[in-house]
């Protein structure tokens, strides 16, 4: 299969504490070679004095624990490298319960989540509650890496018996694509290379899964959404009656010619031309930034989506929202947040905590309706005016929402819409 090494994928690294993210993340960049000779001296330099024998892989990603240690917040560490296949960010959040919401953070605009399990320990608490918060935010694939398989001398019993435990736990959740592979971060063993030791796996190593991972098929191809962030007025000699109307394409295609309806006003015109930088284009599909011109001159503003206009999306002041608590303070009740949705911008107030999910059994809680940091739940939203979504299992992009408390200007919350 050909890919296109321009194609990106996210992906975010999932695990208890020692259960060896750094060290595998270390081991994906040393041995992808995707580290700099000076970085990588200096990391040679640091590892002999520390009387190791060999490079400390997790020293590539100390310097992030250092000054957690030293009090300095930092919510999600995102880290670049290139293969000849393709390009990939990897969003490297903390394993620490008190960290849910970097999790959140950094696996909302994931493809894959690689979930971290000590093949010692098996399934534990934690790696149960990252893979629910995978499953809520519909990320489409699973990577559960069976870590440390060099200190249970490579049995294929003890991966197999992970497996097991896995599945049993996942069955009630909503995910699609699981895969197991077993490694060891610290020897290298199906990381970038095959096995020798393990030559009972036949499945492929973890860079060759995140290499040819099928994940064009994720975007939303079918609901046609293009949320406007701005008008383009130029007025200049060549361009002197344009009006564009500029935005990222959420989902769906668009075509030249194509009958669209502008929401919330409900105008309806076609699609005169598509253009990007200095080309027009004949169609445009999710996420291409665009600017789109219709052959009607409509009033349109930042904030409004253009839509099919035999496919539209819901429009509603009350939306049921699976939150996520993200600040210090709890939740007050009938306060008014700015709700950030799309391009849109307006305020809402949270009407009612309908349940709280404790994320050791994934148990509702009907009782407590405080809001504190880390807490997920369900809520009943009602804004200033309708908004125009789908639900997040059909859309990341138009079913997504964050909360900002407007007097400090902090987001106290990111939302998906059920």
């Amino acid at each position: 299969m050909q890919l296109d090494n321009n194609q990106l994928l996210r992906f975010t690294t999932a695990g208890s504490v020692d259960d060896g993210k750094s060290t595998l993340i270390g081991r994906l960049l040393y041995d992808s070679k995707s580290i700099f000779e000076d970085q990588l001296e200096a990391i040679e330099n640091t590892s002999k004095k520390k009387g190791h024998e060999g490079v400390d892989l997790a020293l590539f990603t100390d310097g992030l624990r250092d000054e957690r240690e030293q009090g300095i917040t930092i919510d999600v560490a995102y880290r670049y490298f290139t293969t000849p296949k393709r390009k990939f960010i990897i969003a490297d959040t903390p394993g620490h319960i008190q960290y849910t919401r970097n999790m959140i953070t950094g696996a909302s605009t994931a493809n894959a989540a690689i979930i971290l399990v000590d093949a010692r320990h098996g399934v534990i608490e934690q790696t149960k509650r990252h893979a629910f918060i995978a499953s809520l935010l519909q990320i489409p694939h699973i990577i559960v890496c069976i870590n440390k398989m060099d200190l249970v001398d490579f049995k294929e019993e003890v991966y197999n018996d992970i497996i097991t435990q896995f599945e049993e736990f996942s069955s009630k959740l909503l995910v699609k694509d699981i895969r197991f592979i077993p490694i060891s971060a610290l020897l290298g063993d199906n990381v970038v290379k095959r096995s020798e030791t393990m030559d009972w796996y036949q499945g492929a190593p973890l860079l060759h899964t995140l290499e040819t991972m099928h994940i064009s098929s994720d975007i939303n191809k079918v609901d046609a959404r293009f949320p406007v962030q701005t008008v383009l007025r130029p007025q200049s000699e060549a361009h002197r009656d344009y009006r564009g109307y500029a935005g990222r394409i959420s989902s769906g295609i668009f075509r030249k010619g194509d009958e669209v309806t502008v929401l919330p006003s409900g105008f309806t015109s076609k699609i005169k031309s598509i253009d990007a930088f200095d080309k027009s284009l004949e169609e445009a599909y999710a996420p291409m930034s665009v600017s789109i011109t219709l052959e009607d001159d409509i009033d349109i503003s930042r904030g409004d989506m253009i839509v099919r206009t035999k496919n539209k999306p819901t429009s509603s002041q009350d939306v049921e929202v699976m939150l996520c608590w993200l600040n210090n303070e709890s939740a007050k009740p009938r306060t008014k947040y700015t709700v950030y949705h799309t391009s849109n911008e307006q305020m809402a107030m949270i009407k009612e905590v309908v349940y709280k999910i404790d994320i050791n059994t994934l148990a509702r809680n009907n009782e407590d309706k405080e809001l504190h940091m880390n807490d997920i739940c369900k809520v009943k939203l009602r804004t200033t005016k309708p908004l125009l979504f789908d639900s997040y299992r059909e859309n990341r992009i138009t079913g997504s929402l964050i909360l900002i408390d407007p007097a400090t200007n902090q987001t106290v919350a990111a939302g998906m819409i059920v």
